[in-house]
């Protein structure tokens, strides 16, 4: 089964992040994809992350504009600690062994990846998929495969269009009490509008 994983802190989840997944799955003829929303990230500050279940519970509503070939998957949520995608990789591997999987990320992860923790060990176990974020991002995600290939990665940049959507100036708009509809998805949009997820995390 080819599969996807899409990992990242979805605070909250919006459309540029749905865009990307429902791109990459038929571009990569992916059999399912899984959304996992992090626990501890790694690599960047978060002091403003809402809640897991919030989430979580946003990534599910977010899944349902996609259709049935996306899971969400709680493996880091469920981890103690800080989740390395090595670590995430690993274990999934052991769940699917028969599986492909491809690393569904954008260009700022794409061109750092080879420095994370284990980079040889997340090339080993996945496919290394990412596309642009930015007006000259293509060449740049073109220069970093054919470094990343040479340290053994197998490599898939798509040139897919990108949408200059913001987690953070959602969460900014979604404090003040604006509206984020055209931002995130309509679910998600009412799920913030009930919850008062962001009003002290900005």
């Amino acid at each position: 089964m080819r599969t996807g994983v899409y990992g990242g802190t979805f605070n909250p989840i919006h459309l540029g992040h749905v865009h990307i997944l429902k791109e990459f799955i038929a571009r990569l003829s992916l059999d399912r994809a899984l959304l996992i929303p992090a626990g501890v990230p790694p690599h960047k500050r978060a002091p403003q992350l809402a809640e897991a279940a919030d989430r979580a519970a946003m990534c599910r509503l977010a899944a349902e504009e996609v259709g049935g070939l996306v899971e969400i998957s709680s493996i880091e949520l469920e981890r103690p600690g800080k989740s390395f995608t090595s670590d995430t990789l690993r274990e999934l591997k052991a769940l699917h062994p028969r599986d492909e999987f491809f690393l569904l990320m954008g260009e700022d992860m794409f061109l750092t990846v080879d420095r994370w923790h284990e980079a040889g060990e997340i090339m080993r176990l996945a496919n290394l998929c990412a596309s642009p974020r930015s007006p000259d991002g293509l060449v740049k995600l073109l220069t970093k495969e054919a470094e990343l290939k040479a340290q053994g990665a197998r490599c898939f940049v798509e040139d897919i269009p990108f949408l200059d959507v913001s987690s953070t100036e959602i969460r900014q708009l979604a404090a003040r009490g604006e509206d984020i509809g055209g931002l995130v998805p309509q679910k998600v949009a009412e799920y913030i509008a009930a919850h008062p997820i962001y009003q002290q995390k900005v």
